[in-house]
């Protein structure tokens, strides 16, 4: 028993660093705009960021904890070799994107990573398609989504500020970023988190550590902080393909952007979809660039991005299969 119960706690800290890697991997989803229109310093956004990161459970329920935990690979199938192989994938494919500076997806790795561990041990009946086709459809819909949205409201801006001299109107822009950007935090860690939570609480379910799957509080909390602290230390490589390499953006434009992204995240969440933040924010940011006019977005990095977003899913699997082989010889 007490040898299940280190096992158990091990895997519970691997889980928790992958969320604290989230975090810092995905930070410049959060911050980038922030950052790269002087609204804040890079300290005080990583701040402001993760204050909203952390408070994001207040506000969501579980729905995406749930999808993440029971609607990805079949729950009867996983062990503690199965979630070892799948947080293997997902932070080898964080650290090598971060290390290339692309905005890739910690949501669709874990996914892959899932998958992956999971066809492994139990061949592709282990995948539930219901909810791998629905999470896989977000892929393209969560960018699109955001890239219309923000299209919409930055046209929208455009027409009831044509007649504004453009440095108050930025100004004013500036100071509303306060509101997109907390809001886009409170998405990103409202929809993010719970994708930890969601392994955590399988991974007890399987252990024979609680029946039913009710992701308990401490496990939210816990959660919640490793994304948070992770969100402190941020991803600065990818701040600056996210903030100033996709298209040079204004204040009004971040605006947009991010309130897009938001509305994007709070719908995915409360539809319990992990979609990727960094998907969404991205679409968003092409989104605004658009509207000045096509050239102004840098296709050849976006289409960069998009390869790694293409790539995330296979790639995190096939390193989760490997992983989940050589777990299993001591798990």
């Amino acid at each position: 028993m007490e040898h299940a119960i280190v096992i158990m706690a091990v895997l519970v800290v691997v889980a928790l660093i992958f969320d604290f890697m989230n975090g810092f991997h995905d930070a410049a989803n959060s911050i980038a705009l922030m950052v790269s229109t002087r609204l804040l310093t890079p300290q005080a956004a990583v701040l402001w960021a993760a204050f909203f990161n952390f408070i994001a459970f207040v506000i969501f329920g579980t729905a995406v904890a749930k999808m993440i935990g029971k609607g990805i690979i079949d729950p009867a199938i996983v062990n503690n070799a199965v979630i070892f192989g799948a947080l293997n994938g997902a932070i080898v494919w964080n650290l090598i994107t971060w290390w290339l500076g692309i905005p890739s997806s910690s949501s669709h790795a874990l996914v892959g990573g899932l998958v992956g561990a999971g066809v492994a041990k139990g061949g592709t009946g282990a995948i539930v398609a219901a909810g791998l086709l629905k999470t896989s459809a977000a892929i393209v819909l969560s960018p699109l989504f955001g890239m219309l949205l923000a299209m919409i409201l930055m046209v929208s801006v455009l027409w009831l500020f044509e007649k504004s001299s453009p440095y108050p109107t930025e100004r004013r822009f500036n100071k509303l970023q306060f509101v997109s950007s907390s809001l886009y935090s409170l998405g990103h860690g409202g929809n993010d988190a719970q994708k930890t939570m969601g392994i955590i609480t399988v991974l007890l379910v399987a252990n024979g550590f609680q029946q039913g799957f009710e992701v308990q509080f401490w496990v939210i909390i816990s959660c919640h902080i490793a994304m948070a602290l992770g969100t402190l230390f941020g991803g600065w490589r990818i701040v600056r393909t996210m903030g100033m390499g996709i298209t040079r953006i204004r204040p009004s434009g971040a605006f947009s952007a991010q309130t897009s992204g938001a509305i994007a995240l709070f719908l995915a969440t409360y539809l319990g979809i992990p979609v990727s933040t960094t998907h969404t924010i991205t679409g968003a940011i092409i989104g605004v660039g658009i509207t000045r006019r096509a050239s102004a977005v840098r296709w050849g990095l976006a289409s960069r991005i998009v390869w790694a977003w293409v790539l995330t899913i296979p790639c995190a699997g096939l390193i989760a299969a490997a992983a989940y082989h050589f777990g299993k010889t001591f798990l």
